[in-house]
């Protein structure tokens, strides 16, 4: 493994192991910016299944779903081995971690956690849905120089992880204003100030992790759009079986007085 990979290894581990501490973060904090959850979205789920791959499959697996599984989502077996098939040159695997599980735990101390129901783990009352949760924090880095990792984050506040896609957004600050009576101060987000560029525009980098959210939160359940068609046909059924009983029942009484 050269240096550069080893680099994209470590660096993505701890943007792992940052997510999992996201479980443990209380409720309170920013309100949550709404996923726009379009499952159903083709073209979304594709690309979204390619930044998870780039991403997120470093150092996290998804054990519960395998590759030949993205046939779901349109793409064809050859387009997912020539395009998605880093850690095993077999489509029927599952997907998991360019890193050794063993290798992680030694290094920081935990094994990353698995992804494939990540977006359905988290949800508050009054706040949303496990994907909200993930579309605002992907959004809310800053860079920190207090940090360890020289980032914090607006959604779980003194988060011990890195941005991991920060080369994609670019740096930038967080601008905080004081309010209240002295002695009784409290910082209030007012915004973020660009610093540096990132590879993408603002609605880009939005667009890119909507599709990862996306992604993830069809990769929780990637039989619901399925569902949900089946269901509209249910739906229809009824109402035709309802007609017609609604016409037999009127024909069957029409001669009784």
């Amino acid at each position: 493994m050269g240096s550069n990979t080893m680099k994209k290894v470590l660096f993505s581990l701890l943007a792992a192991l940052g997510i999992a501490l996201t479980a443990h973060a209380n409720t309170g904090g920013i309100a949550w910016d709404k996923a726009p959850g379009k499952i159903t979205d083709l073209a979304s789920l594709q690309n979204g299944a390619k930044v998870f791959v780039n991403y997120c499959l470093n150092c996290h697996t998804a054990s519960y779903m395998r590759y030949n599984r993205l046939r779901d989502i349109g793409l064809t077996e050859q387009q997912i081995k020539d395009n998605l098939l880093f850690t095993t040159d077999k489509v029927g695997e599952t997907m998991k971690a360019n890193i050794d599980p063993k290798e992680a735990k030694a290094w920081f101390g935990g094994t990353p956690p698995d992804l494939t129901v990540i977006a359905r783990s988290r949800s508050a009352e009054g706040k949303g849905t496990g994907a909200d949760y993930l579309y605002t924090y992907l959004r809310t880095f800053y860079v920190d120089d207090t940090k360890a990792t020289g980032w914090n984050n607006l959604a779980f506040p003194n988060i011990a992880m890195p941005h991991a896609l920060w080369e994609l957004q670019g740096k930038r600050a967080a601008v905080f204003e004081s309010e209240g009576e002295a002695g009784h101060e409290i910082h209030v987000f007012k915004g973020f100030e660009q610093i540096t560029p990132g590879t993408m525009t603002p609605a880009q980098y939005d667009q890119t992790v909507a599709d990862l959210v996306n992604y993830l939160q069809w990769m929780a359940e990637p039989g619901q759009n399925t569902r949900v068609h089946l269901g509209y046909w249910v739906l229809a059924f009824l109402l035709v079986l309802t007609f017609c009983a609604w016409r037999l029942n009127a024909a069957f009484w029409k001669d009784v007085k």
